[in-house]
């Protein structure tokens, strides 16, 4: 902005920072120099915000454009400061990477240059995670004055490798950029250049629809993306507050948590706020030439980061939490009194080594508070049968990589570790029944079952179908569903395994049809159906757990699978009500711990009740529970709360699945999801899967309204310790999704019966396992 018309903008409060407007225009952001400006002087110094500063430009020369000295005369055919840049054409780069320089202007620059303010500075503030003090540094050696590094060793001349001679190139511009700044006074055209973009004139295109790529090119394995949500643009997402003279950053600033670059380099900064970790889209920050002593834990939130510049500044300790900035490529920290070790370990491994270093030496941080039970209703008769169920994806080993999870520690991420995490937590929760998703077939036989049998557990266990296709021992690593039950508690009857894929493909109505062929074959989800029945009360409860497609664009898929679900559950259902009952439940084997003797001993139990009697499908007790990858708008959630889905429901997007998409797919079940019973509290459980760029709820325990209800609930996380948490696992979360876990009553029926003639030729061989 010319000097002359500064004082045109003065300091003003903006109850909402998106309401603003300039020149009539319909798009609140459209003008991205007019909004720079403006909250440039909102965030401003108060002191200095509303006086003309020529010092208080901005030229684009730090972005990687040509910044030599009267580079506005070569753009324009002008000299510098006579006209506003014009819009040019300009190359246009990688997604992810907008900003990268131009290396035709400049020579890689082959030593260290003097800090310009905070150089001579030795502040040196140890940050540490998550309230754990610690009297030393997890890295040895002294003070280094200025930041410098001496490109000399024991005498010798030391050769500066790559990683070292981009940092020097990267300081040397980010040193040009201020120059022009502060004393040549050139005007801040980052803005007008990014306008063009932000308005849509060459700005980076959508990402397909059929895509599961991100807008940088990766791929977002596992992560149940709303394709619908993905797609709407921003018009706007970089922000230019550089030169400005700031001294505080102002808090409306950080909600634009879509931002992806953010200048606020050649100011007054001496501290980020925490706020900064809102910005979880952020992928480009440049911070240099500021007086910061320190950086936020909440930075390492930020952890879409590619590009961090920090140049001459008067940081001494990085905080551990970087260490989560696992997508972080350059960290430009040339210019600070920084620890030796820390530098030593960004000149000769470079930044990627340093940021790991960070991770794997940050000490394991103070636990979170536990998660509270929240009583959802109070004075429930003792006579009432009471099911406490818990479900869980535990998230397979061979999906626990470094690649998906770079932001955990290789020792919160290891198999040996996260297994003892996942018993611990099942045994506090103590639930009759356990519906746990991505648990392979070997990780069942020899630790699950032989851990949870010391807790009375008994359980069943399915492998995805390509199992079947793989040699016996590979076949042992796939992944699949089981159930765990209180064999003291309950008989197991039968149980069922549903190969969604197979059963598509073989029902008259799609067999013929391509779309199952080619969109829900391919998909190897299985879902798992038990039925049992109360040693005590007598009472028979259907219990249904499943894992659906994960891809956002195969809601249809998904849908399908639900679909295949609740058809087999009430058919089974019809069939399970026409049942006999058991002659005699003593005659039943209890299994239980053995003592040291080598006795087993029978567990002292009361008298078991006679089997009740069910008229019809919807009058026995059901719970379907499970990952099912799919949000409150989804048609999964509409069809299980609902009962109904439409043909024409936007979700089979023109798909064709036989009777599904002619008639639509209803079920008769009254279900509900047992949380809803928190919605609108401040008890809500915000999310079940929890991971950089998304936290959403897609694990659910859904009931039948008219046989049971809702007693208590198990409450969300500490809402505090997820402030400096990223993504889930760490050390206190063993997997990406958290256990959801409900207690409910069966309800007394008015018109219970008994049977009194036992029948056991009929129904499966597997019910009294």
């Amino acid at each position: 902005m010319a000097d002359g018309h500064r004082h045109l903008l003065q300091p003003f409060s903006i109850p909402n920072p998106l309401s603003v407007q300039y020149g009539g225009s319909n798009n609140p952001v459209a003008n991205g120099f007019f909004l720079n400006s403006l909250l440039s002087h909102f965030a401003a110094d108060p002191t200095t915000a509303s006086k003309p500063d020529a010092q208080g430009q901005n030229t684009r020369g730090m972005y990687g454009q040509n910044h030599q000295q009267g580079h506005n005369s070569r753009l324009n055919g002008a000299p510098g400061r006579q006209a506003m840049p014009m819009l040019y054409s300009f190359q246009q780069q990688q997604p992810g990477h907008p900003h990268q320089p131009h290396g035709q202007h400049h020579q890689v620059i082959q030593q260290d240059h003097p800090g310009h303010g905070g150089g001579s500075s030795m502040i040196g503030h140890s940050v540490f995670s998550s309230g754990v003090l610690s009297n030393t540094s997890p890295f040895s050696g002294g003070n280094m004055q200025n930041g410098h590094s001496s490109t000399t060793r024991g005498g010798q001349a030391q050769q500066i490798n790559e990683h070292w001679a981009e940092q020097l190139r990267l300081h040397k511009e980010a040193e040009r950029a201020n120059t022009t700044m502060m004393e040549q006074h050139q005007p801040n055209y980052f803005a007008r250049l990014k306008a063009s973009e932000n308005r849509g004139i060459g700005g980076a295109p959508l990402p397909a629809g059929n895509s599961t790529l991100t807008a940088d090119g990766e791929d977002d394995r596992r992560r149940p993306w709303s394709v619908e949500k993905s797609n709407v643009r921003q018009e706007w997402h970089q922000m230019d507050l550089s030169g400005q003279g700031l001294r505080i950053l102002s808090p409306p600033l950080f909600s634009y948590t879509f931002l992806k670059e953010l200048y606020i380099a050649s100011n007054r900064l001496t501290y980020l706020p925490a706020e900064i970790g809102k910005l979880r889209n952020l992928q480009h920050l440049e911070a240099s030439n500021n007086l910061l002593s320190e950086l936020p834990p909440e930075i390492g939130m930020c952890t879409n980061l590619k590009t961090l510049l920090l140049f001459e500044n008067q940081i001494h300790e990085l905080p551990f939490e970087l260490g989560s900035l696992y997508r972080l490529e350059t960290l430009g920290i040339n210019g600070n009194p920084l620890n030796p070790a820390l530098k030593e370990e960004i000149v000769e491994r470079g930044t990627k080594s340093l940021i790991n270093t960070l991770l794997e030496q940050a000490p394991v941080p103070l636990p979170p508070a536990p998660r509270k039970p929240i009583v959802v209703q109070e004075d429930v008769s003792q006579n009432l049968e009471r099911v406490k169920l818990l479900t869980w994806n535990i998230l397979c080993d061979k999906y626990a990589t470094t690649t998906l999870y770079g932001y955990t520690p290789t020792g919160a991420l290891s198999w040996e570790y996260r297994k003892d995490r996942i018993i611990q937590e099942i045994r506090e929760r103590d639930a009759d029944i356990l519906c746990l998703q991505e648990i392979a077939t070997d990780v069942f036989r020899d630790f699950f079952s032989p851990e949870l049998a010391q807790d009375d557990y008994k359980g069943i266990q399915w492998p995805r179908p390509k199992a079947k296709t793989m040699s016996e021992k590979d076949a042992q690593a796939v992944d699949g569903c089981a159930v765990f039950y209180k064999a003291s508690k309950w008989i197991l009857l039968d149980k069922q395994l549903l190969d969604y894929a197979n059963i598509a493909i073989n029902r008259p109505d799609m067999k013929n049809q391509h779309d199952i062929f080619n969109r829900v074959m391919p998909k190897d989800n299985i879902g798992v159906i038990c039925f049992f029945e109360s040693r005590q009360t007598g009472a028979r409860i259907i219990v249904a757990n499943t894992h659906l497609a994960w891809e956002p664009t195969l809601a249809d898929v998904k849908l399908v699978q639900t679909a295949i679900l609740m058809e087999h559950l009430t058919k089974l259902a019809e069939k399970y009500a026409r049942w006999q009952p058991l002659k005699d439940k003593r005659m039943i084997q209890v299994p239980s711990s053995m003592t040291e003797d080598g006795v087993e001993p029978r567990p002292d139990l009361p008298d078991p009740a006679p089997s009740q009697e069910y008229r019809n499908n919807t009058d026995i007790p059901l719970l379907v529970c499970g990952d099912y990858n799919s949000t409150y708008d989804s048609s999964v959630y509409e069809l299980l709360s609902m009962g109904r889905v439409s043909p024409n429901h936007s979700d089979f997007n023109k798909y064709q699945y036989g009777n599904f998409t002619r008639d639509g797919i209803e079920h008769p079940f009254s279900m509900r999801s047992a949380y809803v019973h928190l919605n609108g509290t401040p008890d809500e459980l915000p999310f079940t899967n929890y991971v950089p760029g998304f936290a959403e709820v897609i694990d659910y325990i859904w009931y039948s309204t008219n046989t049971m209800e809702v007693v208590e609930l198990l409450g969300p996380p500490d809402q505090q310790h997820l402030k400096r948490v990223p993504g889930f696992p760490n050390y206190h979360f063993p997997a990406d999704h958290i256990q959801i876990s409900a207690e409910f009553v069966i309800k007394a029926r008015k018109d219970k019966k008994m049977l009194t003639e036992p029948d056991f030729g009929s129904g499966s061989n597997d019910r009294r396992n």
